[in-house]
């Protein structure tokens, strides 16, 4: 089993910064994708970035530019530094992590941005 813990979320005003990380502990032997996303209230959880092994990045368009997803592997860390926030932007933020073809999530850091 791989736990996950995510941090750094909370109340930011419009046009601010946040970064969120995400430690993954246990039975870790070789993380391939670790990823974030997000559930705004009322809506389904979408996806946000994603980073592989051999650190190659995608992000989803409505974040593209603003967000930037790294990862430190000897740490078993991802973090999505968030700049130049938006109110649409707030969300549950949850990381995932995909180990031998099993997901694993955390159950995610609050971010909220006020105009």
């Amino acid at each position: 089993q791989v736990q996950l813990v995510e941090s750094g979320g909370g109340l930011v005003q419009a046009g601010g910064s946040l970064r969120l990380s995400c430690a993954a502990s246990g039975n870790i032997f070789s993380i391939n994708v670790m990823a974030w996303y997000r559930q705004a209230p009322g809506k389904q959880r979408e996806w946000v970035a994603s980073i592989t092994k051999s650190i190659y990045t995608n992000y989803a368009d409505s974040v593209k530019g603003r967000f930037t997803i790294s990862r430190d592997n000897a740490k078993n860390t991802v973090y999505l530094q968030m700049n130049s926030l938006k109110p649409e932007d707030t969300a549950v933020y949850s990381c995932k992590v995909v180990q031998d073809g099993m997901n694993y999530w955390g159950k995610g850091t609050l971010v909220t941005v006020s105009l």
